[in-house]
């Protein structure tokens, strides 16, 4: 499973969902569906936020240890 840092690096930068959300061109609905590990984003938007945070993209997104062996 996907696993993420989205919300905590969302308050890291005083973003709201609705602000991340037009930063890289989703809904806040899309942003909190990412944050709760309902949605998993494509690399192009996965890039995006990683961007937005100005960190690289395996700081944001990573895959649990159980699914990468």
């Amino acid at each position: 499973m996907l696993q993420n840092r989205v919300k905590e690096l969302r308050a890291r930068h005083n973003f709201n969902q609705s602000e991340l959300g037009k930063l890289v061109g989703v809904t806040r609905q899309t942003i909190g569906m990412i944050e709760k590990g309902d949605y998993a984003p494509s690399v192009a938007l996965a890039l995006k936020i990683s961007k937005a945070f100005q960190v690289p993209l395996e700081e944001v997104f990573w895959l649990d240890e159980e699914e990468k062996q």
